[in-house]
């Protein structure tokens, strides 16, 4: 008996020892930990509170937690595009936690005499030091991340590098110190203004666009199920548009940056999907995989949306595109750039929904120039998960017929009259 206890424990202290071990691996931590660091240097040094208890503390509970924080944010973004639909919605949801946290984190290190009170009014006090450093937070990661969607940098490392600039100025506007004080102000208010600015502009033309122009719907479509068959129809009707261009995902970026990095792999296949794992080598505060770890071959996808379309009657209103190489080099944002060129002049509407992929969507649509979103807001408890785990009724008969023969692991399915070989999940027409 005392052997197996032995053993079991042996076992415990083992398992805790190898997620430890990843968890001090992972970017994540060690970003928090010199964010942290870079906190208390910054602070001490402008403030002159080398041994201050609070500002010690709190650098210290930043390098912990912050990674915890981050996932919250998201959260909360999440949830505030989910429930109304709008980015300036969705980026309050994120800015309000964040302003909270920062008016904790002042209020503490002022009530601990570890700030500069005259620097602090300088700023307007600890109210506006917190809603600035803020809005300079949020502005550059979200530039960092922007940068990253088009070739430049790393996404962590770009929004280090964002961060830890805003902290050093903020520590030194806050004491102010000529020049850092204006630049400080500078660097909140204006990122605050493009980030916010740029979303509301978004909404307003969600809310009064015209009429007539191109449709441009993408996703993962993992699969293509009645609710996505329902958008296109509803944008149509309501928008007047003369055609709704399809473009499913190949492999996103993130996940194509992971694989590459050997943080995921494809483990094994499940009904005709592809189930995706994260490795030893994955970040264990990072979610590689917000919408599931199933994925039918983008080939598949692609297949089940030209039938799903053509048994709707809609195949004179959609155009499937499918351009591997320009999404694989440019992601969505050389997509749209190929659909302006195919269609100048034409006015652009963006269809999406309001889950993760779809406000993603949104966000790389209004980065692209005037274009008009049409939101839905998902509410018919239609979803690609619940399809993925297995409910039925949310397909149409076409795909509902083809996903019956993947996961009978059918050589050759037919379709719609179409035949194709199944390879491992992945269907290509032929004889």
């Amino acid at each position: 008996m005392a052997a197996i206890g032995s053993d079991s424990k042996t076992t415990t202290l083992s398992s805790f020892a190898g997620k430890f071990g990843r968890y001090m691996r992972s970017p994540s931590t060690r970003m928090a930990a010199f964010v942290g660091l870079l906190t208390y240097l910054s602070y001490a040094y402008a403030h002159g509170s080398w041994t201050n208890a609070a500002l010690i503390g709190v650098s210290i509970f930043i390098g912990v937690f912050l990674p915890s924080y981050a996932k919250l944010s998201n959260k909360a973004e999440l949830w505030a595009n989910n429930r109304f639909g709008f980015v300036t919605g969705g980026r309050l949801g994120r800015f309000i936690p964040q302003y909270a946290f920062n008016l904790a984190v002042f209020w503490i290190m002022a009530w601990g005499g570890a700030l500069n009170r005259d620097g602090i009014a300088s700023v307007g006090g600890i109210a506006s030091a917190a809603l600035i450093t803020s809005l300079a937070s949020q502005g550059v990661q979200y530039l960092g991340l922007y940068l990253f969607a088009r070739g430049v940098g790393d996404a962590n490392r770009n929004v280090q590098i964002g961060l830890s600039f805003v902290i050093v100025l903020t520590a030194l506007g806050t004491a102010g110190l000529p020049f850092a004080r204006e630049a400080f102000l500078a660097l909140g208010l204006g990122l605050g203004a493009i980030l916010f600015g740029i979303g509301l502009l978004s909404d307003i033309r969600s809310l009064v666009a015209p009429k007539g122009g191109i449709g441009m719907f993408f996703g993962t479509f993992n699969p293509f199920h009645n609710t996505h068959l329902a958008i296109v129809r509803r944008a149509i009707a309501e928008r007047g548009l003369e055609k709704v261009i399809i473009h499913p995902t190949l492999i996103p970026r993130q996940h194509a940056d992971a694989f590459r990095k050997g943080q995921l792999r494809v483990g094994r296949l499940e009904n005709g999907f592809q189930i995706y794992e994260t490795t030893d080598k994955a970040d264990v505060n990072v979610d590689y995989l917000p919408t599931g770890n199933m994925f039918l071959p983008p080939e598949t996808r692609q297949a089940l949306i030209e039938l799903a379309v053509a048994e709707a009657g809609l195949g004179d209103k959609v155009e499937l595109a499918f351009y591997r190489e320009i999404y694989d080099t440019r992601g969505f944002q050389g997509v749209i750039a190929e659909i302006k060129r195919r269609y100048p002049g034409a006015r652009m509407h963006c269809l999406h929904g309001t889950d993760f992929g779809g406000m993603l969507v949104r966000q790389i649509c209004d980065e692209c120039g005037w274009i008009y979103p049409w939101r839905i807001l998902r509410r018919d408890g239609v979803s690609a998960t619940a399809i993925r785990k297995g409910a039925t009724g949310m397909t149409s008969d076409v795909v509902t017929d083809v996903l019956e023969q993947l996961t009978a692991n059918r050589p050759v399915v037919t379709a719609g009259g179409r035949r194709f070989r199944n390879d491992n999940g992945v269907l290509t027409e032929g004889p």
